[in-house]
């Protein structure tokens, strides 16, 4: 069984490395680029994985399936630039390609960091992702953000962890709420979802509570409460652009 690993990337110089590194004993390790001004491509050409360039940027489902579309190894594991795999998972991921029984997709759960410290509670854990399937047994949706992984036949579940640098710093918090928060706004307007003030103020307290409270954000000291707010603000404004972009419609 050869296994292809597949990886989407705009100006991640910081974090490919790694993450490439972590998958070089993969057969093939696909990287498809976004025209990343950064010199991405290159460190990925440099350690060995098959580089293709993207001149569009249709969203993180429609590319992971450009990316998809370049595998040719019997299995697939979808790996984003900021994930690693670690020896015990490697070791694991053979074990199962090996002998998948009737299966035709894994999910293993996901340990991330926020602002370097990693997350037990605040629903970041265990995170299970869908990762490993068979090539030609799933798809991603096609959502602009937070896609999955829509697979035909049974999903098993794996032990070992994939480790994620979800977070790095405040300044990539707010960069990704407003970015996802945006993606999140137009997705639900094309769905013909309508928001307000008033629901933007009352998803933004409920995520809050949600994440700090009832998921025991608390015991995640310090950064657990930064992660519930992040969280907050990016529901507040997901539903807040929601509603201006209502405003607009003729």
């Amino acid at each position: 069984m050869t296994l292809s690993v597949i990886v989407i990337s705009r100006n991640e110089c910081r974090a490919i490395e790694r993450c490439l590194n972590s998958a070089a004993w993969a057969n093939e390790v696909i990287v498809l680029d976004s025209a990343s001004t950064d010199n991405t491509a290159d460190i990925a050409r440099r350690l060995g994985a098959k580089v293709t360039t993207a001149a569009d940027w249709p969203g993180f489902g429609p590319q992971k399936n450009r990316a998809l579309d370049l595998a040719t190894g019997d299995w697939v594991f979808s790996l984003d630039a900021d994930e690693w795999i670690t020896p015990e998972l490697r070791a694991e991921i053979e074990r199962v390609m090996q002998a998948p029984d009737d299966y035709s997709a894994f999910k293993l759960p996901r340990l991330s960091s926020y602002c370097g410290r990693f997350m037990r509670h605040s629903g970041w854990w265990p995170d299970y992702v869908t990762r490993l399937f068979r090539r030609g047994a799933a798809r991603f949706s096609t959502d602009l953000v937070h896609e999955r992984l829509i697979v035909e036949g049974k999903v098993g579940t794996m032990r070992e962890s994939l480790m994620h640098e979800a977070i790095v710093d405040l300044d990539d918090a707010l960069n990704k709420m407003n970015a996802y928060s945006t993606a999140g706004a137009l997705m639900q307007h094309e769905r013909g979802k309508k928001g307000s003030l008033a629901s933007a103020v009352l998803h933004g307290t409920w995520t809050f509570i949600r994440t700090y409270f009832l998921r025991c954000g608390f015991l995640d000291g310090r950064a657990g409460f930064m992660l519930a707010v992040s969280n907050a603000e990016g529901a507040y404004y997901r539903y807040l652009k929601l509603a201006l972009l209502g405003e607009k419609r003729p």
